[in-house]
């Protein structure tokens, strides 16, 4: 079950006076606390900021989520506001009365108590820093948050809001081991101001959090493999992003990588398929099964990342080839210019590659001959060769 659906279904009967929980008035009756446990919040992951794709749009820092007796990371996000000159509050977790619980974000005029929690990128703990609304547009200071300035100008910095404290990573206001802020005059005077509910963008990517178990801290150990997101439904993107780094770091083998690849380019073509037989768009049954299909592959990359199984290393020519070479095929994942359709065929020939050499160095002791190596060096330079075509053949890491 989701947050906002476990809101909606236990306000009716939590006693939350009872835990020692105000109730607000209505105007902002949306962060009263709709979900209680006993165990505390992981620790906020550290992560980096993706760049603000869209002029306007606002960020909403990322947070642990309840359900299913676990919690779930919530990835950061750049999102729409209901309308102009409306700020975000994050949503936070307190301690009362022996329970942790959930008081929601909301949208208002001013940013209210988020519970001193720092999580960063101008909500340092109180207030905000990262931008203000002037003349009906938004301008980001970007001496805390990033932006894409080829297509965001409105922009100005200001590093004096810049704290060079010691940062907390508590995820949580009172109790054991809590943050010890409480909410001031002028975050009190916010808390009562009129309030907007999360968009339903906000709602929906809350939800797709939930769904995807290498979110959940008991898979991922307070680590998550996507913290932060640039867009709302940029799933693929974000998949790719992170068997690009998977592939770099060595910690997805040849096979690995041709494997989530190849199940990658399924889904785009089934994707495609379905958009052309709905005049463009899809219905939300292939939206869901869309879904669970990528939670598939998000299982399987942090499988794949976290097992034994890694790329061989560099330490010979031959090694070094094989590293090189997987750069490359990173880098045209992480930049778009490889498929996953094409990254599946670079890698499954790598992978053949590397099992020759496995064989080669058994039948010799350990070692690869001359002519071995030479034979390995051309198979190289041909998916080399394959890879450059691969990366400037106009395509945008979409499959046909």
């Amino acid at each position: 079950m989701s947050r906002f659906a476990a809101v909606r279904a236990l306000l009716p009967v939590l006693l939350l006076a009872a835990l020692g929980f105000a109730m607000t008035p209505p105007a902002s009756a949306q962060i009263a606390v709709g979900i209680s446990v006993r165990v505390a919040p992981p620790v906020l992951p550290v992560y980096v900021q993706p760049a603000c794709p869209v002029e306007g749009y606002l960020w909403t820092p990322g947070y642990w989520g309840y359900a299913n007796s676990d919690y779930y990371w919530v990835p950061g996000v750049w999102v729409a506001p209901p309308r102009v000159g409306l700020l975000w509050t994050p949503g936070y977790w307190g301690f009362a009365g022996g329970l942790y619980g959930f008081h929601a974000g909301y949208w208002g005029p001013h940013v209210g108590f988020y519970g001193g929690v720092n999580y960063g990128f101008g909500f340092g703990g109180v207030g905000f820093v990262g931008g203000a609304w002037r003349g009906g547009h938004f301008a980001y200071n970007t001496a805390v948050v990033s932006v894409n300035t080829s297509v965001i100008h409105n922009t100005y910095v200001d590093r004096t809001v810049v704290n060079n404290t010691t940062v907390s990573h508590t995820s949580f206001n009172g109790g054991p081991g809590g943050i010890s802020a409480r909410a001031s005059t002028q975050e009190e005077a916010a808390a009562h101001e009129e309030h907007v509910q999360p968009t339903a963008e906000q709602v929906s990517h809350e939800h797709t959090a939930s769904t995807d178990r290498s979110n959940f801290a008991s898979v991922n150990h307070g680590k998550p493999a996507t913290p932060a997101m640039s867009k709302v439904g940029e799933r693929a993107q974000n998949q790719q992003d992170r068997v690009a780094n998977g592939v770099r770091s060595g910690q997805m083998t040849p096979g690995e990588t041709k494997n989530v690849e190849s199940r990658d380019a399924n889904i785009n073509h089934e994707v495609s398929a379905d958009r052309k037989a709905n005049g463009g768009t899809l219905t939300p049954a292939e939206r869901q099964h869309v879904n669970q299909q990528q939670n598939n592959v998000s299982h399987s990359i942090y499988d794949d990342k976290h097992n034994a199984a890694t790329q061989p290393g560099n330490k010979s020519e031959v090694g070094q080839r094989q590293q090189n070479q997987q750069d490359r095929i990173a880098n045209g994942i992480d930049s778009g210019k490889e498929t996953a359709g094409e990254a599946a065929r670079s890698e499954n020939n790598e992978q053949k590659i590397n099992k020759q050499v496995n064989q080669d160095r058994k039948a010799n002791g350990g070692k690869l001959s001359q002519g071995e190596k030479k034979q390995v060096n051309k198979e190289q330079n041909k998916e080399s060769k394959q890879i450059h075509n691969q990366k400037h053949n106009n395509n945008n890491a979409k499959d046909k």
